[in-house]
Order: C-alpha cells, then sequence, then structure tokens
C-alpha cells in the first residue's frame, strides 16, 4: 500500500491524480487536520508532524510514502531522507510533490543535482505561489537552480488561499486575493515576459481557473497532482521493491485525519471528486 500525506484536504487532489493513474493500486491517505494548517506553523514544527504522520502511515501498512503537501515536501523532505528515515525504517521511503515539478522545469532528473555538460540553456522565468513556509525554504528556486540555473523562479508567499479554500469558500470571495497575488508576482518581474507558474499547494489545483483568469494569455500552468502522478509510476517501474504483496489489494483508498472524522468527510469530498469517508487515526 502506498501511502499519501497532507496537513488537510489538499492532498486529496494528488490522491485523485494518483488513483486515476493506477486504479487497481491500494492507497491511504492522512489528513492532519487537527494541526492543520501548517503554513502557519515553524520549520521544526513541521518537521515533527511530518515524521510522526509518516509514521503513522508506515504503522498501517504503507511501504512508500508521497508527501502531498509542498509546506512539508520543501521544509523536511530532504532532512527526513537523510537524518531519519534509513536509521528508524529502513527499505521504506518517502517521496515529495516538490520534486516531479523541478524535473519538469529543469529537465533534469532529481538526483543530478548540476547542470549537464550537453544541457543547452533555456532562459525562462517562472512563478511559484505557495505558501508563506514554502517560500522562505527557498526549495524551488534552489532545486531548480542548481540544475537549470538559466530558469529565473519568482515567488510569491499566498497567505490567504489556504484557509478560504479549506472552509469552502464561493469563486466570488477567492478571486480578489488570487488576483491580488498574481498582481504582486506580476510587479516582482517588472515587465519582464513569465514564461509558467506553479501552483505550488496542493489546494491551489481546486482555484486553478481563478489563477487563469487573471494570468497573462500564453503562461503555462503546470498541474502538480498530474506530474507527481506520472514520476511515481515512473519511480514504482524502477522500484519494483514497492509493488504491492500477493494478494488483493484493496480497490478504493482508506481515508484518516487526526482530526473530526465526521466534519472532515463532509468537507473534503470536492478535493477528492467522491465521498471521502474518513476515520480518526489511532495512536
Amino acid at each position: 500500500m502506498i501511502g499519501v500525506f497532507d496537513s488537510g484536504h489538499g492532498g486529496l487532489t494528488v490522491l485523485r491524480a494518483l488513483v486515476d493513474a493506477a486504479p487497481g493500486r491500494g492507497f491511504a491517505y492522512l489528513g492532519d487536520h487537527a494541526a492543520a494548517p501548517y503554513g502557519r506553523r515553524s520549520d521544526e514544527e513541521i518537521y515533527a508532524l511530518t515524521v510522526l504522520g509518516v509514521e503513522r502511515l508506515f504503522a498501517q501498512g504503507c511501504g512508500l510514502v508521497v508527501l502531498a503537501c509542498n509546506t512539508a515536501a520543501a521544509v523536511a523532505l530532504r532532512r527526513l531522507q537523510q537524518t531519519w528515515l534509513k536509521g528508524a525504517y529502513p527499505g521504506r521511503n518517502v517521496l515529495g510533490v516538490l520534486v516531479p515539478v523541478v524535473e519538469a522545469i529543469t529537465r533534469v532528473p532529481w538526483m543530478v543535482e548540476a547542470p549537464p555538460a550537453d544541457l543547452l540553456p533555456e532562459p525562462r522565468t517562472v512563478g511559484v505561489f505557495a505558501t508563506v513556509p514554502t517560500v522562505h525554504s527557498g526549495s524551488f528556486p534552489r532545486e531548480i537552480g542548481k540544475r537549470a540555473p538559466d530558469v529565473t523562479v519568482v515567488q510569491q508567499a499566498c497567505p490567504d488561499l489556504v484557509p478560504l479554500i479549506e472552509e469552502g469558500a464561493p469563486d466570488e470571495a477567492i478571486r480578489p486575493a488570487v488576483h491580488a497575488y498574481v498582481d504582486a508576482l506580476l510587479q516582482q518581474l517588472g515587465g519582464r515576459r513569465l514564461d509558467s507558474v506553479v501552483l505550488g499547494c496542493t489546494h491551489y489545483p481546486l482555484v486553478a481557473h481563478l489563477f487563469a483568469q487573471v494570468l497573462p494569455e500564453g503562461v503555462e500552468v503546470l498541474s502538480q497532482p498530474a506530474l507527481t502522478a506520472r514520476s511515481l509510476e515512473h519511480y514504482l517501474e524502477r522500484h519494483p521493491e514497492y509493488a504491492p504483496p500477493p494478494g488483493p489489494e484493496p480497490a478504493a483508498p482508506v481515508f484518516f485525519t487526526t482530526g473530526d472524522a465526521r466534519r472532515v468527510s463532509e468537507l473534503a469530498g470536492r478535493f477528492f471528486g467522491h465521498p471521502t469517508p474518513f476515520r480518526t487515526i489511532a495512536d
């Protein structure tokens, strides 16, 4: 079984893409709703909560966990992989949603941490809309810059979007915030061309249409859920040890929360596109 972890509902947009790409594979989703939103927490808190969430999914039988939370992936993933995972859980692994986006932008595999000698310069400008901790972590500009130094990355924090999306606010209430964030990013550019943008939070696909309405014509909006699904399938082809063991896998994902399961179930379905019967996870 593959685990998918997020601080709340947003990772369900990634889970939906994963299920669509591999409908027969077993998935377990955990939303840390009791501690959400991560965007208002310190890096140390985010790291500790991410480790705890991964451990809870390992306890459910997951051998591989995808961090479907840009904040957790940006702040915690590298440290988690380098200092905790191999010693605490050898033979298991954790991936993150940031990696597929960096690979798509740079055209360079994640394991290559310098521009290939034969890489042709391709000056481009990429905008990143994300939570405050993701922006402050510098993960997108740092990881893109290592592999494709001709790509300029401009970031814009969007602190109001996750609370608005989580509470189910209508488009009319969210549109002014999106418009303000797009304007702020364009002002940073000072008239330079914007080639593509990353919606660097898994909540944001639900308001991608609002971004498309106010971004300049011709700007590509990268789909993080689709990129993550494609990347995971390629990863599993290279690592058959994470293939499901013989025997039936659950046909439908199972959903866990650290919060109020009834309330989460009522609100989360629109992120996944189908009913999501959450259960409160036991420690």
